[in-house]
């Protein structure tokens, strides 16, 4: 497969989205070092880089990646993060708009028909089943299904937001992609996706760094989304919608690839999920222009009726992972 975009005279033959992360970085190399292929790495910026984050992206440019950044206009981003968390309990939406339609732009206006995503999250962290042996992504269908919410970033303007405003989060139209020939596929389809081997490879070949301070909030390891001050409240908005957390996601994984067993996993769970993501709070509302009191109203307005209950002022799971 990647004999057919083999690129000629140095020009790129595939774009890889990159944090600069543990994952992307292990697909850029295994691309570069193992198939002999050019990639351009392409970066939507977080909200609000974390210092280890900042120092492994460039430590990831400087093992050798060519790179292009993108940066939307901070005023508008911090408006659409606030609408999303107050209407679609995700903060981290229009992030996830820049994420997936970034480097998709740029394949277009770069002329690189491939496009490496890493691992298929349907498959490896759970999602609709008819999707779990899919080697490619259908862009035609699956951003607004998974990735959007079933909601275009147009949906801002109720807010009076134009769509100048709005177009570094507007992904390419299907007849845009069509018309470059862009395909997407899945590294998780041709290689086992094993994110603690990937942090090694990543440590070795990229100079990833973990978390100086240890494990992140919410769960128990210490080398998974670093790069963005604000990743916790994704997490903790998650786990107050579907009664499973950051902790639940990392453990259940490792299960499976055999790194711990599932009483330990259960234990993690216990100790860890939902913990909230206390060191950036007064920021994230600082960024977001809330008070602390808007901020428990949003959130507990998105705990789900049949997992949630309230015991003596404080909200508890019905059930819990036994």
């Amino acid at each position: 497969m990647c004999d057919r975009f083999r690129g000629r005279q140095g020009h790129y033959d595939a774009i890889v989205p990159a944090s600069g992360g543990k994952d992307s970085a292990y697909v850029a190399y295994l691309l570069k070092a193992r198939y002999g292929m050019h990639p351009l790495t392409v970066t939507w910026a977080p909200l609000r880089y974390t210092d280890i984050g900042w120092q492994n992206f460039q430590q990831f440019i400087h093992a050798g990646f060519d790179n292009i950044l993108g940066t939307p206009n901070g005023r508008i981003a911090r408006l659409l993060t606030r609408y999303a968390f107050e209407e679609m309990g995700e903060p981290f939406q229009p992030f996830i708009y820049g994420q997936m339609g970034f480097p998709l732009w740029t394949a277009v206006r770069y002329r690189v028909p491939l496009v490496f995503y890493g691992e298929n999250g349907e498959a490896e962290y759970g999602g609709d089943d008819y999707n779990q042996d899919a080697k490619q992504y259908d862009l035609t269908t699956e951003l607004d299904r998974h990735c959007f919410s079933g909601l275009r970033p147009g949906w801002f303007k109720l807010h009076g937001l134009t769509d100048a405003d709005l177009l570094p989060f507007q992904p390419p139209s299907v007849a845009d992609l069509e018309a470059a020939g862009i395909e997407a596929y899945f590294m998780s389809y041709y290689r086992k996706w094993v994110p603690q081997e990937h942090y090694y490879v990543a440590s070795e070949h990229a100079g990833f760094k973990p978390n100086p301070d240890g494990r992140s909030e919410g769960t128990y390891s210490k080398y998974a989304s670093l790069d963005d001050r604000f990743d916790g409240f994704h997490y903790y908005l998650m786990f107050c919608k579907f009664g499973i957390g950051r902790a639940t996601s990392d453990a259940a994984h490792e299960i499976r690839d055999g790194h711990i067993t599932r009483e330990e996993g259960v234990r993690l769970v216990r100790k860890y999920d939902g913990e909230f993501p206390a060191k950036y709070f007064k920021e994230f509302l600082e960024y977001c222009g809330l008070t602390e009191q808007r901020f428990w109203e949003v959130v507990d307005s998105w705990r789900a009726p049949h997992l949630w209950e309230r015991v003596n002022g404080t909200w508890r799971l019905k059930y819990q992972v036994a």
